[in-house]
């Protein structure tokens, strides 16, 4: 699979400027945005039947949000042993997407059913219920305001009181709009995303969307642990005291503890 950068570069490339031509004085020309491979730290267990779809690393333990219908849920997991608590589970007919923990709070989207659920991280209490347009695919937060992804090019800045858009900023990369972003993870000021069907994690600046960074994690998963209900890299949770970047994917039997290094 060709990284993400180079099918956006060719995208852009190739959708030109509407047949029109700028001199070089009116071309401005987009920030490279730095390439980082990886190495892994550690692994731990994670099970098979969950099909991540947010994780957020909070108190030294493992949130986790899970999709598809019917099986969709909340839980929270003791890292190294991979033992879960079951926090609160979505209707049946709901597909969970991406969680966020802020003040207490456990903030849950739906894919197409247009809900947001707000969990009590303590007791799995249902708090609030909040309606919003589209779907819901990641979720995150800087501890003050929520960042939330819907399948497009666009990351939407959300009051986590009322769950209204303040604004919404789209992704770009060399110019060219990124979209299908996926699960989102605050870390040291910059939101990284995965890009939906690829290996690749992008480094966002919130102010701008410019997309600063490109973490090519292909080969992540190696190919003897690839069974017939895995599915696609999806999750990055951040422990900020430790400093370490864990990542998984739908259905893996393993979360991987990683460090990026610069190409």
């Amino acid at each position: 699979m060709k990284a993400i950068a180079e099918l956006l570069l060719a995208a852009a490339l190739l959708g030109g400027c509407g047949g029109r031509t700028r001199s070089a004085q009116q071309v401005e020309t987009p920030p490279e945005p730095k390439h980082y491979t990886y190495t892994v730290r550690n692994t731990y267990p994670h099970s098979t039947q969950s099909y991540t779809q947010g994780l957020q690393f909070a108190n030294g333990e493992l949130w986790e949000g899970t999709g598809q219908l019917g099986q969709s849920l909340l839980r929270r997991t003791e890292l190294a042993t991979d033992r879960s608590q079951v926090v609160a589970r979505l209707p049946r007919s709901e597909f969970g997407e991406g969680i966020t923990l802020l003040d207490g709070k456990v903030y849950q989207l739906t894919w197409q059913s247009n809900k947001a659920y707000v969990w009590d991280a303590s007791t799995g209490a249902k708090l609030r219920e909040y309606r919003y347009p589209g779907e819901g695919w990641g979720l995150t937060t800087d501890g003050k305001m929520l960042y939330m992804s819907d399948g497009s090019e666009y990351i939407h800045t959300v009051d986590p009181e009322s769950f209204k858009r303040l604004k919404s900023t789209a992704v770009t990369l060399a110019g060219a709009p990124v979209g299908m972003l996926n699960e989102l993870e605050w870390i040291d000021g910059r939101i990284w995303a995965n890009v939906y069907v690829t290996d690749q994690i992008v480094i966002i600046n919130p102010a701008t969307g410019v997309v600063e960074g490109v973490v090519d994690l292909t080969g992540l998963l190696p190919e003897e642990e690839v069974g017939p209900e895995t599915d696609v890299l999806n999750g990055i949770a951040y422990d900020q005291a430790g400093g370490r970047i864990f990542v998984t994917g739908k259905n893996w039997d393993k979360i991987f503890e990683i460090e990026i290094h610069e190409r």
